[in-house]
């Protein structure tokens, strides 16, 4: 099989909590992020990427928010799942480019700590995943800091 693209972007909304889990890092907040499983949209991105260029669907037709299974589970499970299909498929992650929109908190102090828990994840080196992070300077749901939306866009090569 040849070099494949995907592409991935998930959005969630902020509800009251203690923090949140993002890119497998506990993020220490006034808020938390409202979903079935944990939230972690930046891992539920990445997954949707590296399906895409597998061709095999999307991260809600594999771990379904209808399946009492997938209630509060820990992405990073979806993650290796995900990367062990593409393993299976005879493919490795060449690189990631995540960018994540948040008006707050500020990301840069938690994406090192974040590169370090998905390349352990994907059975990468860190300098494979790249992780930015933007605001959209006051402008819509992110800008009125109801949610928090990433993109992701995954390199597959051969193994």
């Amino acid at each position: 099989m040849n070099a494949r693209i995907g592409h991935g972007y998930d959005v969630h909304a902020f509800t009251e909590g203690d923090g949140f889990v993002l890119g497998g890092v506990h993020i220490a907040d006034r808020r938390g992020i409202r979903a079935h499983s944990d939230g972690d949209v930046l891992i539920h991105a990445l997954c949707d990427a590296i399906l895409g260029a597998l061709g095999a669907g999307d991260i809600g037709q594999l771990y379904p928010d209808s399946d009492a299974g997938n209630e509060d589970r820990d992405s990073r499970e979806f993650l290796r799942d995900v990367a062990g299909m593409a393993a299976r498929a005879g493919l490795r992650l060449g690189n990631a480019d995540v960018t994540i929109a948040a008006q707050a908190p500020k990301m840069a102090p938690h994406t090192p700590a974040m590169r370090e828990l998905l390349a352990r994840d994907l059975d990468c080196d860190e300098r494979q995943i790249n992780i930015k992070a933007t605001t959209t300077e006051g402008l819509g749901f992110i800008g009125r800091e109801e949610g928090i939306a990433v993109t992701a866009v995954v390199l597959l090569e051969p193994r």
